[in-house]
């Protein structure tokens, strides 16, 4: 493997300059080439990085002997460039998620094993210093074991934001709403602190934005195989966005926490002021006084880094790494279709009016889109009533 790496990059939106401005960036790795649908637009973003666009992903493929892709499309168009990267035997970085559905996210690992290529999925939160106190405070015993979770994301998205671009708000073209766009980040790190999900029941619904087709509110009561438990509400509905916090607890009585956003999660590729993640709880003995240096540290920390780029690049850096040594990265497919089951299990347990059951399969024989389609938003039914 070269100690640079040509990289390419598909979707030249909004995360996609956060991508391309990384992989143009990094040290080992050389932005070589971009796609987008539209000639003119492959291009003119290609420039600003000394990239040959392309309108043609399979041409770019066959063209350019790329060591590894980045998706950056939208949701429903994952999958078709992963298999296409794959069977030309590069690597790929998707952003979350995997894909909108679990055959999607199975076509996708299924490719890459078959062509022998490595596949990530963006989940940078990992790498927030406050997720990582609470990563080794679980390791290290400190808190016993986690008994009990709460997982809370109080945000807002308005009527700009679902019209600045024509996919999004609607099944067809986002494939979710608060589920499946802005909160698979959170889902992520509930599963990874917490282990694997015996069983979950859930509902969700859109309360206040009768203008878009998906969900902006959800919520669910899960147990995990260890009988652990937690509770999840994740809602665009809280104008101006208030918070995202998980919190763990330990069958020691300890408590750790961790505010991962201060108001709405932030829009990736969207240039803003962003509050930096704090731990905003932790009761484990004899380290109770920790907690402000902690938040001091993180602040301080922010104010030299932008926290909407910061993590992507060390979670890119690891998936570069990851290719030159041969490894697993750090949240590759079977990590990203843990959260795709998550979703898949919250929209089947408010069609079936029951608890679903993990794990969770495909189904062929279904054409409900696990439920989603059909659906009029409460928010719509308030108005035509």
């Amino acid at each position: 493997m070269p100690s640079t790496l040509r990289a390419g990059l598909v979707g030249c939106g909004k995360i996609g300059r956060t991508h391309a401005a990384i992989l143009h960036g990094l040290d080992g790795s050389s932005l070589v080439a971009v796609c987008h649908p539209r000639q003119e637009r492959a291009a003119e973003f290609g420039a600003e990085y000394g990239a040959r666009g392309y309108a043609d992903l399979d041409k770019m493929l066959e063209r350019e002997r790329l060591d590894v892709l980045s998706v950056c499309t939208p949701h429903p168009a994952h999958v078709e460039a992963v298999v296409a990267a794959a069977e030309h035997g590069v690597n790929v970085l998707v952003e979350k998620p995997l894909a909108p559905d679990l055959a999607g996210c199975d076509a996708a690992i299924a490719a890459c094993g078959a062509h022998r290529v490595k596949l990530a999925v963006v989940s940078q939160r990992r790498f927030y210093a406050p997720v990582v106190r609470m990563r080794e405070a679980i390791q290290d015993g400190k808190i016993g074991t986690p008994v009990l979770a709460d997982l809370v994301v109080l945000g807002w998205r308005d009527r700009a934001y679902y019209e600045s671009d024509r996919w999004r708000g609607t099944w067809d073209g986002e494939g979710g709403g608060v589920l499946m766009n802005q909160c698979p980040h959170q889902l992520d790190l509930l599963q990874w602190l917490m282990g694997p999900i015996d069983e979950l029941f859930g509902y969700w619904e859109n309360l206040n934005h009768p203008y878009i087709e998906v969900e902006d509110t959800a919520l669910a009561v899960i147990k995990f195989r260890s009988g652990a438990l937690a509770s999840v509400l994740l809602s665009n509905s809280q104008k101006p966005g208030l918070y995202g916090r998980l919190h763990l607890h330990g069958s020691n009585g300890a408590s750790i926490g961790a505010q991962t956003e201060s108001g709405s999660p932030f829009i990736a590729g969207v240039p803003s002021d962003v509050e930096p993640p704090i731990n905003d709880l932790w009761t484990v003995p004899r380290e109770e006084s920790l907690l402000g240096a902690w938040q001091a540290e993180d602040r301080a920390s922010a104010e030299q880094r932008d926290v909407t780029t910061y993590y992507h690049q060390l979670q890119i850096a690891d998936f570069l790494e990851a290719i030159r040594s041969d490894r697993t990265p750090l949240v590759d497919g079977q990590e990203g279709r843990k959260v795709v089951e998550i979703i898949t299990g919250i929209y089947r347990s408010q069609r079936d009016h029951c608890p679903i059951t993990f794990p969770l399969q495909p189904e062929p024989e279904r054409t409900d889109f696990d439920g989603r389609l059909g659906y009029t938003p409460l928010s719509r039914r308030r108005i035509e009533s």
